[in-house]
């Protein structure tokens, strides 16, 4: 994990094995900045969907129980949001680098669309 030091506050980037293992842990919520259709067509299991147009960091939950970890399909809006979130006065957040394009390259399970039935289905992706 990269850590950054912006205005006091904490940005950390995470690999995508390292949210991977924390997920399975229970340790992370995953929020997804992707637009609507985006995350209908593939999106990790279990992510939240607030996509970037519709972001307001006040809304966010703390982060008491367990953390935020922000991604989208490639790494750049999942920053501009945590960016955005150190703004707004959140002392620690974090995104997934390289989004959910470094998460299919790296081979992990997402949940996809069946195209013959529009269906959400589960993709192995090994």
């Amino acid at each position: 994990m990269k850590t950054e030091t912006v205005d006091g506050a904490t940005l950390e980037t995470w690999t995508v094995d390292e949210v991977a293992a924390a997920y399975e842990r229970h340790e992370v919520v995953l929020i997804d900045v992707r637009t609507i259709q985006e995350y209908a067509f593939e999106h990790i299991g279990g992510a939240l969907l607030l996509p970037l147009p519709f972001f307001e960091a006040r809304a966010l939950p703390g982060q008491s129980d367990k953390r935020i970890v922000f991604l989208c399909g490639s790494g750049v809006r999942s920053e501009k949001v945590a960016r955005a979130c150190i703004d707004a006065g959140i002392a620690r957040i974090a995104h997934m680098k390289g989004g959910f394009g470094a998460r299919k390259t790296a081979k992990l399970p997402y949940v996809g669309t069946n195209m013959a039935t529009g269906a959400p289905q589960p993709v192995n992706n090994m």
